[in-house]
């Protein structure tokens, strides 16, 4: 009972900043260009819209270091607790901004300074809440605890694809543009609130409070993550860059680049992708179990590889019709992709060391969202001058690809070496099994 909590509590606050950061990413191709950055050029409003999805990202890395020290220095809960306030009241917000056409620029100025507290809340929410599993996970299913929150991005993406295609639905394109579109983001408070109160009843990692106990924390975890662990944190960054770029595509830009450089209508777009996040759904957690048998690793370079034999040829094929469009977003996202983040969390986290791991965990992996946040405007640049190019893009993905493959070839097993420490996931077996009068008995028999 006390491991479902943990993982509900991981999974419930992942759900919400995802369904936050996402809804503002559908909410960009669909509605920001046209409300908050008009202009005579429907390319570039596209190209600045993209600019303040962007700044989302870059701000990720800042709230890396705010809640990775707070993480590494207070806790995780308490870092936790705050990135949930930060990111569900910034939508909160978003829901309520005036229009370009109401109050002119300091519409897009409110916009944009909401969207960089999104970014620094979910810069400190990832980290968070993948340390919350793990280091809660007894030895043998720790692959399996640290998918669990990575779940949060597909049912936070559904559920905020999901808000947008209803009120769409339940509305016409002008009730849609002056007020629907905000439903979905005002509807924020009361899933924060929800969160909030799942959170407040969990206590601390066993690995930290080990460490807070031993008077083992780290007074400047950035300083001390630099100084032992640097070349981990330009690891993670490297083997993210591939799967990055291509899952930005894949779950924010295909939006934009299907209704307006292919010629697919609002509707089929967006059902594309819900159902290949739907397929995420039943797919991370049977990847994440797998790995505790076969090792990160292996899946990771699988899931690298797949992507490359495909880059190229899902360019080519989804403006032919939208069977292949939804086909292929179900494969590379909903599977390919879907298996390499199932791991990813895992992964990275058993390359520090307790002290410093919400630190290092987070900042290399947002340092790499940061890169990737703008291939939205690249891309837009890219489709302006040469339209939907299938060779130009899936080379450009590729290269990414190559780039974290080349390093996941060279990056340790970490199912076999780990920087998480053995004893205290025996102590916390140990834990569980007094819980469980029947493990205690069998242990014994087998004595």
């Amino acid at each position: 009972m006390k491991n479902v909590k943990i993982l509900l509590a991981s999974l419930a606050g992942s759900i919400i900043e995802w369904y936050d950061f996402y809804l503002y990413g559908t909410a960009t191709g669909l509605v920001f260009t046209t409300l908050f950055f008009p202009s005579t050029n429907p390319a570039i409003s596209i190209l600045i819209a993209f600019a303040t999805f962007g700044a989302g990202y870059a701000a990720r890395p800042i709230g890396s270091l705010i809640f990775g020290h707070m993480g590494d220095r207070v806790g995780r809960k308490a870092s936790l607790m705050l990135t949930l306030i930060g990111m569900g009241g910034s939508s909160f917000l978003i829901g309520l901004l005036p229009t370009y056409a109401q109050v002119g620029l300091l519409a897009p100025t409110l916009l944009v300074i909401l969207r960089l507290i999104q970014g620094i809340a979910l810069g400190g929410e990832w980290g968070g809440a993948v340390l919350l599993a793990t280091e809660s996970a007894t030895k043998g299913v720790r692959g399996f605890f640290g998918s669990i929150p990575q779940l949060g991005v597909p049912i936070g993406l559904v559920l905020g694809t999901f808000s947008f295609t209803l009120i769409s639905s339940l509305t016409t394109e002008a009730q849609f543009m002056a007020w629907g579109w905000r439903l979905p983001f005002l509807f924020s408070a009361v899933l924060i609130v929800l969160a909030i109160w799942i959170r407040s009843g969990i206590e601390e990692t066993p690995e930290f409070k080990r460490k807070k106990d031993n008077g083992e924390l780290a007074k400047l975890p950035i300083v001390q993550v630099f100084k032992y662990n640097k070349k981990d944190i330009f690891r993670i960054i490297g083997l993210k860059i591939g799967d990055g770029f291509f899952n930005v595509f894949l779950m924010s830009f295909i939006l934009v680049y299907a209704t307006t450089y292919i010629g697919y209508t609002r509707d089929v777009a967006l059902f594309a992708l819900t159902i290949s996040c739907a397929t995420m759904i039943v797919t991370i957690p049977i990847v994440g179990y797998l790995s505790d048998f076969i090792g990160r690793k292996k899946i990771y370079i699988g899931g690298l590889i797949s992507m490359l034999l495909l880059a190229i040829p899902y360019f080519v094929l989804i403006p032919i019709n939208s069977t292949y469009f939804f086909t292929l977003q179900v494969v590379l996202l909903g599977i390919v992709w879907a298996a390499i983040f199932a791991t990813q969390g895992t992964f990275f986290s058993e390359l520090f060391p307790a002290n410093v791991r919400y630190t290092g965990l987070s900042f290399g992996y947002q340092i790499a969202a940061a890169i990737v946040g703008f291939g939205p405007m690249l891309w837009t640049s890219l489709a302006t001058e040469y339209g939907a190019s299938p060779y130009l893009f899936g080379t450009l993905m590729i290269a990414g690809l190559l780039l974290s493959l080349l390093l996941a070839v060279f990056s340790p097993d970490t199912r076999r070496i780990t920087q998480y420490e053995e004893h205290v996931e025996k102590v916390h077996e140990h834990e569980q099994m007094v819980d469980v009068p029947e493990k205690v008995a069998m242990t014994s028999t087998k004595s």
